[in-house]
C-alpha cells in the first residue's frame, strides 16, 4: 500500500509531524518588497504579486489573501514571523494565509493548506492585475489559478494586440483573456478540460463571451500542433510556456528537457510572418541560453530567422527568480 507523502504540519489545521526541517544553520534572509512597489501595483490595478522571497520560501499576495510557498518549516516561519512588521509598512492586513510546501518529488504536491483566518469560508477568491480579473481556487490543486511571473509578458501581449494568439500549455488561459481583450481571436490548448473550463469563466469575468472568436481544446499540445498546421492556421502570436512533465491520457509524457526543442520546432510551422514567440519555462536547470539555443536550432531547420527580446523585469521579483522567458520576433 502506498503511503502518503510527508509534509510538513500546517498551523493550525494539518494534522502530522513535520518532516522537512532544515539542516542550513545560516540566517534565511528574506528580501520584501519596497513600500513603493506595493504602491505602483496598487495603481496599476494590481493585487496578485510578490511580496517576499527567500531561498527556502517566497509570499505571494492573491488579492485578500496570502500564499505561503516554502520548502522548510523553518523557511516559513521566518516569513511568519517577519509578516507583522512589514504588513503595517504597504499598509495591508490578510484576510487568510495559506500554506504550500514544495516537495521534491511532483508527485508529493498537495493543496495549499490554511495557517491563519478562519476555516469554512470560501477557498475561491477574485484578483486583479492592471484592471484584469481572473478567478483563484486554493483547494482546486497544487496551483491556485494565476502564474503572478507572467505579469509583465501577459502586458506585452495585451499592448501588441495580435489579431490571432494561439496559448499551448493553457491552463486557465491568462494569456487569451489580454489577447481577447486587445481584439484577438485566441486559441487556447491544455490537457486538462477543467483547467480549461476555468479559462472561459475567466473570459467571462472579464465581460468576454468565450463561444465568439475564441477555441478552447483539450488534448495534447505535441499532438494539436501539426493538426493546426496540417490546417494551414497561422498566428501572429505564439505562447509556450510548458510544465517541468505531464503525462497524456494515453500515458505518454511530455519533459521540458528532453521535449522543449521539438515543441519550439512545432510551433514555428503553424507561425506566421512576423509572429513573436514567447518560450518559457521554470525547471530549475533550464536557463533563458538554453531556451534560445533551442530557437535558434528551430528556425535554422525552418530557414527563418528571429531577434530576441525580453519582457522588462518585475519590480516585485529579484533578479534571477520566476520563470525564464524569452520572445522571438520572426524575421
Amino acid at each position: 500500500m502506498k503511503k502518503n507523502p510527508k509534509f510538513p504540519e500546517a498551523i493550525p489545521f494539518q494534522r502530522g509531524k513535520a518532516s522537512a526541517r532544515s539542516t542550513n544553520p545560516k540566517p534565511i534572509r528574506l528580501e520584501w518588497i519596497a513600500p513603493d512597489v506595493w504602491s505602483a501595483l496598487v495603481a496599476e490595478g494590481t493585487d496578485a504579486h510578490r511580496l517576499a522571497t527567500g531561498s527556502e520560501m517566497w509570499l505571494e499576495r492573491f488579492g485578500a489573501d496570502l500564499l505561503l510557498s516554502y520548502q522548510t518549516e523553518r523557511g516559513r516561519e521566518a516569513v511568519l514571523g517577519e509578516l507583522d512588521q512589514h504588513a503595517v509598512l504597504y499598509p495591508f492586513s490578510p484576510r487568510r494565509i495559506f500554506g504550500k510546501y514544495l516537495p521534491q518529488q511532483a508527485s508529493e504536491r498537495i493543496a495549499p493548506t490554511l495557517l491563519r483566518g478562519v476555516a469554512g469560508e470560501s477557498l475561491q477568491t477574485e484578483v486583479s492585475e492592471a484592471g484584469v480579473r481572473f478567478m483563484l481556487d486554493f483547494a482546486i490543486g497544487y496551483s491556485a489559478g494565476l502564474f503572478i511571473d507572467q505579469r509583465a509578458n501577459r502586458a506585452r501581449v495585451r499592448a501588441w494586440k495580435p489579431k490571432r494568439l494561439l496559448n499551448t500549455f493553457a491552463y486557465t488561459c491568462s494569456f487569451s483573456v489580454v489577447a481577447a481583450l486587445a481584439g484577438g481571436e485566441t486559441v487556447s490548448v491544455d490537457l486538462s478540460r477543467r483547467s480549461l473550463t476555468r479559462g472561459e469563466e475567466n473570459f467571462q469575468r472579464n465581460g468576454l463571451d468565450p463561444r465568439q472568436g475564441h477555441r478552447f481544446i483539450a488534448d495534447d499540445v505535441l499532438a494539436v500542433l501539426p493538426r493546426l498546421a496540417r490546417r494551414g492556421e497561422k498566428f501572429d502570436a505564439i505562447i509556450l510556456d510548458p510544465p517541468t512533465f505531464s503525462r497524456n491520457q494515453s500515458g505518454a509524457t511530455f519533459q521540458v528537457q528532453r521535449d522543449f526543442d521539438r515543441l519550439v520546432t512545432l510551433a514555428l510551422e503553424v507561425a506566421a510572418p512576423g509572429a513573436k514567440i514567447l518560450l518559457s519555462v521554470n525547471h530549475s536547470t533550464m536557463k533563458v541560453a538554453d531556451l534560445e539555443h533551442a530557437a535558434r536550432g528551430a528556425l535554422k531547420m525552418a530557414g527563418s530567422s528571429g531577434r530576441f527580446s525580453h519582457a522588462a523585469p518585475l519590480s516585485d521579483f529579484p533578479p534571477g527568480t520566476g520563470a525564464k522567458t524569452v520572445w522571438v520576433e520572426m524575421v
